[in-house]
């Protein structure tokens, strides 16, 4: 199954349980074997499997005991600036977001004050 928008939170955990599993069943590695490396009990192992939510730490130390770490750099890449972003910053990075200005008035509503 290919993750989407369309999926819900719950598909996606039970598409990523399934996937975890089967990179584990490659391996040749048991649920319990897996536990001990990744440093979890057995259970969560099997929760994780099963698409259950956990800890985002768990999921990590699940991947880095089944050597798959590096998927993460791929499903979230390091953001690469726009080259705009670049000239307007002067080679500095940003460190918040701005918020997107509403304007409280109807356009249609505004006069210039002369109209009295």
């Amino acid at each position: 199954m290919k993750i989407s928008q369309l999926l819900t939170d719950d598909a996606i955990l039970t598409e990523l349980g399934s996937r975890i599993a089967r990179y584990r069943i490659d391996r040749q590695v048991t649920q319990a074997d897996l536990a001990e490396q990744a440093g979890v009990s057995k259970r969560t192992v099997e929760r994780v499997e099963a698409g259950a939510s956990v800890q985002c730490a768990t999921i990590i130390r699940i991947l880095r005991a089944l050597d798959v770490l590096q998927g993460l750099d791929r499903m979230i890449p390091e953001p690469l600036p726009r080259p705009l972003e670049l000239l307007k910053q002067k080679g500095k990075v940003r460190q918040r977001a701005s918020s997107h200005r509403r304007s409280d008035k109807n356009p249609e509503d505004w006069s210039w004050g002369d109209d009295s």
